[in-house]
């Protein structure tokens, strides 16, 4: 009885995470970003293409740029250069700058 109690706490396994990445992922690399909107834009994915870049311009989490509404971003159909937005982890307002790029393909989106 005594030898099998031993053998349980001498035995020795490796931790699951063991030669892994552990905390926060890298940021993208701008070649990846771009190479991203390339694939959407040559896809002709212009909803994913606007929450991407609209994810990019505000550094949002994904449940936050998913909730966006066209009235968060658009005024009587024209695209805004600003925005805010209430996170919604921390109930904070979070204010943020539409680059050009993001609102050429918002606009692009509202016209479909």
């Amino acid at each position: 009885m005594q030898d099998t109690i031993a053998d349980h706490t001498c035995r020795t396994t490796a931790p699951w995470n063991r030669g892994k990445l552990i905390g926060p992922k890298p940021p993208l690399k701008a070649k990846e970003i771009w190479s991203i909107r390339v694939r959407l834009q040559v896809a002709q994915r212009v909803r994913n293409l606007a929450l991407f870049n609209l994810a990019l311009d505000s550094k949002l989490r994904a449940c936050d740029v998913i909730a966006l509404r066209v009235d968060d971003v658009a005024l009587n159909g024209r695209v805004r250069t600003r925005a805010t937005v209430m996170q919604r982890k921390t109930g904070r307002p979070v204010q943020f700058e539409i680059t050009e790029q993001a609102r050429e393909a918002i606009g692009r989106w509202l016209e479909k």
